[in-house]
């Protein structure tokens, strides 16, 4: 029963959109466990360039049955806009699974993630303004709404009207702006349900079938494990769980389902919004790579924050992933760039740290430990074989690989399928 966990490594934006899209064709099932369209992913096939929040990025091949599973809070007027622009792009839809489960992201939610945000001051965690953590609220509160309470008409009103005049005296009260229409709210979110209808059904069923038929699934993290809720850089996180742990129980798989736990790695790190960044750069080598690997938002179009590889944050990413096997990206990006920088240890007042800071206010004290290694001036974007890559790229790659404790089993080198280097299957 071969299930196959692709996740963030790092703080998202790692180009796990390219991988899961190239890893799909030898799977049945693409899963999204988590999140919701405050993530984008990028793939680019032969139809073009494409930019999902919502659907999973397994959705191009004609063989794969597309799943947004439980643990996704849903923008329904986003997942709406989605499958519209896929359907004129001339990608068929049809196999697409939303459970029944998957809440949803309601309007009141982005109005108050607006305004909890402006609330914050300087201390503004950076959020995407999309109300994803607003609606993991109301999850973790049991006042959220599921897809499947749309398909109810009657329910739905039952469940709304508390809701809206909690959220209004919230609004009035705490934040002084103006109270939401529950009517309008309820009429738009069934004109939504109607709409979704037919996607709409029970993932863990269809998941659990597969499995059990012994089909691959792939299951689709979304952003990075360095912004778990309860393992990355608290509080400047994001309201789900990206791990592996994640993966689970947003998609209702057991453990002895996942055959392996993928680890996906930008050869640099990035990170968008609020937090520590040991590693992160405030010159010309910084912008040149954010410039050369257009590192702003799929979702906002933010410019991201650059820095060199982070060996500390990589080990500590691998630790509680449990990561089988691990795929770099972005490698093509540090063509021409000497020295190429490693972090693989912090300092602290003096003293060398290995394990990666769990208190906040440590890690924001702390230093980055450098190892340079040569840059190389051959070109990697493109290579399809390993023997392809210059030797100081090698050399980088191995000690990338010693550095997490995880063989690195694919390489990307662009941004097209076919850029794709495979070391080892890694979905077999």
């Amino acid at each position: 029963m071969p299930a196959f966990g692709i996740l963030g490594a790092q703080w998202g934006d790692e180009g796990k959109g390219k991988i899961v899209d190239f890893l799909a064709e030898q799977a049945t099932m693409v899963v999204r466990f988590s999140g919701g369209n405050n993530a984008g992913h990028t793939v680019i096939n032969n139809k073009g360039e494409f930019k999902l929040h919502l659907v999973p990025s397994g959705v191009f091949w004609q063989h794969v049955t597309p799943v947004i599973a439980a643990g996704v809070v849903v923008d329904l007027a986003q997942l709406i806009e989605e499958i519209d622009a896929l359907e004129e792009r001339g990608v068929d839809t049809q196999r697409l699974v939303l459970s029944d489960h998957a809440h949803v992201v309601m309007p009141y939610h982005v109005q108050l993630d607006h305004l909890e945000e402006q609330a914050r001051g300087n201390n503004a965690i950076g959020t995407t303004g999309r109300g994803i953590g607003p609606a993991y609220v109301d999850k973790a509160a049991r006042v959220g709404i599921r897809t499947g309470d749309l398909l109810d008409e009657a329910y739905f009103a039952q469940r709304l009207e508390p809701v809206v005049a909690q959220k209004n005296a919230l609004l009035t009260k705490v934040y002084g702006a103006e109270p939401i229409d529950e009517a309008a709210i309820y009429k738009q979110a069934l004109e939504y349900g109607a709409r979704l209808r037919r996607y709409v059904g029970s993932a863990e069923q269809v998941v659990g079938q597969a499995l059990r038929h012994g089909e691959r699934v792939v299951l689709e993290g979304a952003q990075g494990a360095m912004l778990d809720l309860d393992h990355g850089t608290y509080p400047y996180v994001t309201s789900s769980s990206p791990m592996i742990g994640g993966a689970l129980t947003g998609a209702g798989v057991g453990p002895h389902q996942i055959a392996g736990a993928v680890g996906v790695f930008k050869a640099y790190s990035t990170r968008v919004g609020g937090g520590p960044m040991v590693t992160e750069l405030d010159d010309e080598v910084g912008n040149e790579i954010r410039e050369r690997a257009w590192e702003y938002g799929t979702t906002t179009g933010r410019p991201r924050r650059v820095g060199w590889f982070d060996g500390v944050a990589a080990r500590y990413s691998a630790q509680v992933n449990g990561f089988t096997s691990c795929v770099l990206t972005r490698l093509d990006v540090l063509d021409g760039i000497s020295p190429v920088r490693l972090c693989v240890a912090y300092e602290l007042d003096g003293k060398r740290l290995e394990d990666f800071p769990s208190v906040l206010s440590v890690l924001e004290r702390c230093e980055p430990v450098w190892e340079d290694l040569p840059g190389w001036t051959n070109p990697t974007a493109g290579a399809t074989r390993f023997a392809q890559l210059p030797e100081e790229a090698k050399g980088f790659i191995l000690r990338l690989q010693q550095v997490i404790g995880t063989p690195i089993d694919m390489i990307s080198t662009g941004p097209k399928r076919e850029e794709t280097i495979v070391v080892r299957q890694i979905v077999s």
